[in-house]
């Protein structure tokens, strides 16, 4: 009896304490209307905004449908054909809650032209990106805003000077190793597997003066694991720390990965500085002459975290774009015949000669096979910004996306390179079809973007290695891919499956490139 009596008393004060709070928040929303609310109604009427189109989701509180969607896209490698589905059903921006968030999702040039150069200033990294980043990459160029990011492209920008970036020759050496590892007796291989062996070699080989190759394996690490497979490792734990945030629990094998790298670049980095500090009649003179990217990067600052941090995110971009890119062409080459017989046609004028860098960017056909895999199976398949006060995007607002859209403080924006890479409009009625010769004529502008644009695309004038390794991905898949054919004749695919998505912080085929290649007869 005392217990439904104790029970009775605290009924009420359980009602009025709720009530309290409910009037509380009822005033806050009132002044909030009167104040805040008031400025934004002005600024949206002053520029003509209208409200986005809701993508259809029975749960827009949270967006628990739109989790579970993802999830099963994930899971079935269909994602980005989901993605673009998305687009298809609601139109080039559209509003969408997913796990709790409001976003904007947008593949409107205009948009992203807005927030990637005119309106540069207006738009941050998420702190799901940083946060997601940070274990591995630390505070470097992809992780950093305002004055931390322009002290990172200052630091950066004079070591990436034409000469290095476009001396092919660096490949060389990675590349012979390569073609000596395909076999030649008509047996499958799974050219992706070369290719990320070879593009962490020379990345590393640019960066430290020696490839990470050297590295004798099980270095501070107890499962005699290669720092390659360590890398790897540590790669997909930042995917997934992306994908989930706060909801992934810690992971002591991502704790160990990232710490063991970190060290193996901090040896690096010492030894580099210790170089630097040496007085000059102890330093031995490199007989090849070789431009060391992290010697350079020394001469301008003795903060050791900072060089590692750079180093590491440099070497991401310069590995996994271009082994991506190098997936994706020869995945297409061994289903194309027509397309390998015309390359066949341009390789085949260099007469065997090694190419140069001049001759390399000369070839025409070559690049339009390039920029039509980023094209239709871009390497970074998708993007997101967040605005750091209240601004305006061109296009997205009212029933037909025309009119301008209002963007509130703290708002994620999300565009999905794959879906716009597509836009008939742009790309003509055959957009999903892989057609290097559409490059004959075709000049993109914002509409296509393989890699990114605006301040954050290049390091300075002059420069023609983009901070996700554009120029860089672009020469060394190029390279490589002409040294491969002048070693084999013809092609052949080993792979019956459709092109199906790997998707890490790159895009790639989850089957690779199986291949059967026959060298000429000698």
């Amino acid at each position: 009896m005392e217990n439904i009596v104790g029970t009775a008393v605290q009924l009420p004060n359980l009602v009025e304490a709720s009530g309290g709070i409910l009037l509380i928040y009822t005033l806050y929303l009132i002044y909030w209307q009167l104040t805040a609310g008031a400025t934004r109604r002005a600024f949206m009427k002053e520029h003509g905004c209208k409200p986005p189109v809701k993508y259809s989701q029975w749960d827009r509180l949270f967006g628990i449908d739109a989790v579970f969607e993802t999830l099963r896209a994930l899971r079935k490698h269909t994602w980005l054909d989901y993605h673009r589905d998305r687009y298809r059903r609601t139109g080039k921006t559209f509003q969408i809650t997913l796990a709790g968030v409001n976003a904007i999702n947008t593949i409107e040039p205009e948009n992203i032209k807005t927030m990637l150069s005119l309106k540069f200033k207006d738009y941050h990294l998420s702190t799901r990106r940083k946060t997601a980043f940070d274990p591995l990459l630390g505070r470097g160029i992809f992780t950093t805003d305002d004055s931390d990011w322009q002290h990172s492209r200052e630091l950066l920008r004079p070591n990436f000077v034409r000469a290095q970036i476009a001396d092919v020759n660096s490949f060389e050496i990675h590349v012979d190793r390569l073609i000596k590892s395909i076999p030649r007796d008509g047996s499958t291989v799974n050219l992706q597997d070369l290719f990320y062996h070879l593009t962490i070699n020379s990345s590393t080989q640019l960066l430290f003066g020696e490839s990470i190759e050297g590295l004798t394996k099980g270095m501070m690490n107890d499962t005699n694991s290669s720092f390659e497979d360590i890398w790897n490792r540590a790669q997909r734990g930042l995917l997934k720390r992306m994908r989930f945030g706060s909801f992934l629990p810690p992971n002591a094998e991502f704790t160990k990965d990232t710490t063991f790298v970190r060290a193996t670049i901090d040896h690096y980095v010492e030894k580099s500085l210790r170089y630097r500090n040496s007085p000059d009649d102890k330093k031995e003179a490199d007989p090849n002459d070789r431009y060391i990217f992290l010697r350079e990067l020394a001469k301008q600052t003795d903060d050791a975290v900072r060089i590692r941090d750079e180093l590491l995110t440099v070497m991401l971009a310069g590995r996994d774009t271009t082994a991506g890119l190098l997936t994706n062409v020869w995945y297409m080459l061994s289903k194309r015949p027509d397309v390998w017989a015309k390359l066949r046609s341009e390789v085949d004028k260099l007469e065997g000669a090694q190419p140069t860098f001049e001759r390399v960017k000369d070839m025409k056909y070559l690049r339009a096979i390039m920029n039509e895999s980023l094209r239709l199976l871009p390497i970074v398949y998708v993007n997101e910004r967040v605005a750091t006060r209240d601004t305006v995007l061109p296009k997205g607002g009212g029933s037909d996306g025309s009119s301008p859209l209002f963007i509130p403080k703290n708002t994620n924006v999300v565009w999905s390179t794959c879906a716009m890479h597509r836009l008939p409009e742009y790309f003509g009625d055959d957009a999903d079809e892989y057609k290097p010769e559409r490059w004959e004529s075709l000049r993109p502008g914002w509409e296509y973007l393989p890699f990114n644009g605006g301040p954050r695309t290049c390091l300075g004038p002059k420069v023609l290695f983009f901070l996700a390794a554009e120029q860089f991905a672009l020469t060394g898949a190029s390279y490589t891919t002409i040294r491969i054919m002048q070693e084999f004749a013809t092609i052949e695919s080993r792979d019956p499956e459709p092109w199906s998505e790997r998707l890490t912080l790159s895009c790639t085929n989850d089957g690779g490139a199986k291949v059967c290649l026959r060298p000429y007869n000698n």
